[in-house]
């Protein structure tokens, strides 16, 4: 590349930059884990940590409420370092991906054992601890502790995609999203940069009738004024998702239910649920009194609720000693925890005996 090039390229890199980050600095949304730009206040990489693991795979209005319970009862890495899985577990339920709240407790007892409590302040370190992956671990570099990361999400991608019309098929078009948009990373502010294209594709530049004429970027857009625009970036065709079957216990004694603890590893794992059966392809002869449908990432299904006898001495003993488990009050419930699978199935039992 040319010396006059380069010149010119890094013109229109720094033109993008400065006409996102004033739209920024006038349309910034207001979110319990941001700083506002051009704020005296420093970030807290904790704060950011947490919000983005809790927003992989769902919208800022489901986070918003689990966010402030979390930093509530939980208000540093080192103490929810320090919390019982169980009670992390309960607070997730209802978020979903429970992996990821796995994986939170392990990475916040990893910055607590390796790192003195503090996260580390590069990519490539952030990337090293438990449950981090590039996104997270550019996130956090970028508005955190102001490195230059290249950070791209789902509204990124597709503000990037549209800007340089890029019209390869996503996974694939990542690689050219991150070659365009490396080069427009500031060194001044690249965390504002980054949330600055966050709420861009959040607010503006929408999958379904962006707002062109609002937007900052808009004079060297390529999609711009174009009727297919809505088609970048482009998805592959999804797939059918197999639909499976399952059955779950109501096993109830002197007003309690018995709850088991699902296996650390596997789906939903380590989380309170109902006793059960394997889910499998095969719909179960027996019906069940009620039954919910649910959708998982990679298949459908639909669970039915039996009720099973309890012993005859009742709450004081177990009814499956080798299960993990114990009785719990009905009308507790909802501090059991449960996910929201088997918080579905449990409360259209409760309204069905109302």
């Amino acid at each position: 590349m040319s010396v006059q090039t380069s010149s010119i390229a890094a013109t229109i890199a720094d033109a993008f930059a400065d006409r996102l980050l004033a739209w920024y600095d006038r349309a910034a949304r207001d979110l319990p884990w941001r700083i506002a730009p051009n704020s005296d206040e420093l970030p807290d990489p904790y704060r950011i940590w947490l919000a983005e693991v809790m927003l992989q795979q769902t919208t800022v209005a489901a986070v918003a409420g689990y966010f402030a319970r979390f930093t509530g009862r939980w208000p540093t890495v080192v103490d929810l370092a320090a919390a019982e899985d169980a009670d992390v577990m309960a607070a997730w339920a209802g978020l979903g991906y429970y992996a990821r709240a796995r994986n939170l407790l392990a990475c916040a007892r990893a910055v607590v054992a390796h790192h003195g409590g503090h996260f580390p302040d590069s990519e490539a370190a952030l990337r090293a601890l438990p449950g981090i992956g590039d996104y997270t671990a550019a996130s956090v570099a970028a508005i955190a502790f102001g490195q230059p990361a290249v950070v791209v999400d789902a509204n990124i991608e597709r503000v990037i995609a549209r800007h340089r019309w890029i019209e390869t098929p996503l996974p694939m078009a990542k690689r050219d999203i991150r070659a365009a948009l490396a080069p427009l990373v500031p060194t001044e502010r690249p965390g504002d940069f980054a949330q600055a294209l966050m709420d861009l594709g959040a607010t503006v530049c929408t999958p379904r009738g962006p707002a062109c004429a609002i937007c900052p970027v808009m004079a060297d857009c390529r999609a711009r004024g174009r009727p297919d625009i809505e088609r970048l970036p482009v998805k592959p065709p999804k797939k059918a998702k197999p639909h499976r079957y399952g059955l779950a216990h109501w096993i109830e004694a002197d007003g309690k239910i018995w709850l088991v603890k699902r296996p650390a590893k596997g789906m939903l794992g380590g989380m309170r649920a109902l006793p059960g059966g394997d889910w499998t392809d095969v719909r179960p002869a027996e019906s069940g009194i009620v039954s919910v449908d649910h959708g998982f990432t990679h298949f459908d299904l639909t669970l039915a609720l039996v009720r099973r006898e309890a012993p005859t001495e009742g709450a004081s003993e177990a009814p499956d000693a080798a299960t993990e488990g114990g009785w719990w009050p009905i009308a507790g419930l909802d501090a059991a925890g449960l996910p929201t699978l088997y918080r579905k199935l449990t409360d259209k039992m409760l309204e069905r005996d109302a």
